[in-house]
């Protein structure tokens, strides 16, 4: 199965996975990149913009994990409030689902099961 690993970080959830898949890691920081390849070597690691890369190449993809940093979208970006910043949240994670939801084979199957 080949993966998509989006806003990967130093690995997370891709330590679940084991090491029979072609994973494709997307990270936009170099230095947390460079981590995340001592971790999994075996792993193609990319420093792009999550968010593009999905769009521009999902297509190669039969799974697809995407979970940005939760402090823009959660209950998180509230707490901001106490000290004065208010801000939207940032609905990148969600303009990802619903993009899936109606482009993403793999989600489109689950979802007429």
């Amino acid at each position: 199965m080949k993966i998509l690993n989006l806003y990967a970080g130093i690995g997370g959830n891709r330590k679940l996975w084991g090491n029979e898949h072609e994973v494709v890691a997307v990270e936009n920081n170099n230095e947390i990149a460079e981590a995340y390849k001592t971790f999994y070597p075996n792993d193609k690691v990319i420093v792009d913009d999550a968010h593009q890369f999905l769009l521009d190449n999902f297509k190669d993809f039969d799974l697809i994990w995407s979970s940005p940093p939760c402090q823009t979208h959660s209950k998180t970006n509230f707490f901001l409030h106490g000290k004065g910043i208010i801000r939207y949240p940032d609905m990148q994670l969600y303009q990802e689902i619903i993009f899936l939801r109606q482009w993403g084979k793999i989600l489109n199957g689950l979802l007429k099961m």
